[in-house]
């Protein structure tokens, strides 16, 4: 699969409205059949930050970036960037998500 994280940094007159602007581009995702899981969190130590983990199937990924939804999204969430995204990419081993064994609850 691979795993995708991004940060997104907002200018500040966008930071609240970060999440209705990403709204449908995260709603076509979630709908996409490669798409393994797409989560929004707001950073704890930035508030203008947005972090996206997404997964995405061996063939799922390269359909995602060619989608026109995720095209536009490009084009529209520009406006609302401080700078550039910073991302890390890695087609990683796995289908989901697995149990962390460092720390169990009984």
């Amino acid at each position: 699969m691979y795993l995708i994280v991004v940060k997104f940094p907002t200018r500040p007159e966008y930071t609240d409205r970060w999440l209705d602007l990403v709204h449908d581009f995260t709603e076509a995702t979630r709908a996409e059949p490669g798409n393994l899981w797409f989560e929004w969190s707001r950073s704890v130590t930035d508030p203008h930050e947005f972090v996206l983990v997404e997964a995405f199937t061996d063939d799922g990924a390269g359909p995602h970036v060619n989608s026109d939804h995720f095209k536009k999204a490009m084009q529209e969430l520009l406006p609302a960037l401080a700078a550039t995204p910073k991302i890390v990419s890695r087609q990683v081993d796995g289908d989901g998500w697995d149990e962390m064994g460092e720390l169990k609850v009984q």
